[in-house]
């Protein structure tokens, strides 16, 4: 299978995170990718180089005003802080945080640094440090060059995407994700490959996703994932979400509760499977997340190695081109072993 990497995501590792009010070590790490590429490169599948895309197809997902915050967040942070130096101070490093969240109903777009940090970053999972604008730039055109594999023929491809990409709206960045890899791939293969479908498996919820493309029917969202009842992110994945104007219909979620293991969650796989085949797209975009995986700290779900496995072979019932972008999963010491049986699953079943 060819896959797609790129070094830059080892420009962004923020050390802090925050939890519950509290910062703690952030789970999302350059191990993450790192990991995932060794056991790519040792089972002998082939890398194909990032290459650097045209600014357009990410500004087709993100509006001008946020993709100009994100580039510009850290230099106008350091400025701030060399004339307010206690706002440098503290257990997050040199990382942003925000620490006033707004609400996008909100007409007023702050000016100020310290304001637009609040505006643009949702929560305390989504620090911006140095590198983080460069490595969500190589984490969409590591997306964008495998969709372009599946446009030129490829039938199976998978974009190593760091950092993951499913919380980003169109105008904020929240869980880790700064820019929607799977939205800007989906939305490059709808406008050369005709509808395509999206099934996100990832613990949470894909808010960020589900927004994009709310409106639209050319593009179908199916979104299995912990009940955000409990569960990040809380505001949005619930099941009367459909969609909306030509949209409707086109949205579908199918939260679990905690503790889901294997057979309930492979049922709603293949529940969300059976609704992208009726749609019948041109390809599929799989939102690949390893945080079901019994123990993860991000979640609490509890699929098992075993249970990826089988997930690979139903979504394998799709025998279109099919790209898969990774998202979360943070066991680390367990990443590689749940590719390879997803991987086993999937190809052996192509």
């Amino acid at each position: 299978m060819l896959f797609t990497y790129s070094n830059t995501h080892a420009q962004h590792a923020p050390s802090t995170i925050i939890v519950r009010g509290n910062p703690i070590q952030n789970w999302e790490q350059p191990a993450r990718a790192e990991q995932l590429q060794k056991y790519l490169e040792s089972a002998g599948h082939d890398a194909v180089p990032t290459q650097e895309w045209d600014r357009k197809w990410i500004a087709a997902v993100h509006t001008p005003d946020y993709l100009t915050f994100l580039e510009s967040a850290y230099e106008r942070w350091q400025q701030f802080i060399a004339k307010n130096p206690e706002a440098g101070k503290g257990p997050a490093g040199s990382a942003i945080h925000a620490h006033v969240f707004a609400h996008h109903s909100a007409r007023q777009q702050p000016s100020s640094i310290q304001g637009q940090v609040g505006y643009y970053l949702s929560g305390g999972s989504c620090p911006l440090d140095q590198g983080t604008w460069a490595a969500a730039l190589g984490s969409a055109n590591t997306a964008l060059t495998a969709a372009s594999l599946l446009q030129q023929g490829v039938q199976e491809a998978y974009a190593l995407c760091r950092p993951p990409g499913h919380h980003a709206y169109a105008d904020m960045a929240g869980g880790f994700c700064y820019l929607n890899n799977a939205a800007i791939a989906a939305n490059y293969l709808a406008k050369h490959m005709g509808r395509v479908a999206i099934l996100d498996v990832d613990a949470h919820h894909g808010n960020g996703t589900q927004s994009i493309f709310y409106e639209r029917n050319d593009v179908h969202f199916v979104s299995i994932h912990g009940d955000p009842n409990v569960l990040f992110p809380f505001y949005a994945g619930y099941p009367h979400e459909r969609g909306h104007g030509a949209g409707l219909g086109y949205n579908l979620n199918i939260p679990l509760p905690l503790g889901t293991e294997d057979d309930a969650f492979m049922a709603a796989v293949n529940h969300g499977m059976s609704s992208i085949l009726n749609y019948a797209p041109g390809a599929l975009v799989v939102s690949l997340g390893f945080d079901p995986f019994l123990g993860d700290p991000s979640a609490g779900l509890a699929v098992s190695t075993e249970g990826f496995r089988t997930m690979g072979k139903a979504i394998a019932r799709y025998q279109g081109p099919i790209l898969l972008i990774q998202e979360g999963g943070y066991v680390i010491d367990h990443l590689a072993a749940n590719l390879s049986a997803f991987l086993d699953g999937f190809l052996g079943s192509r």
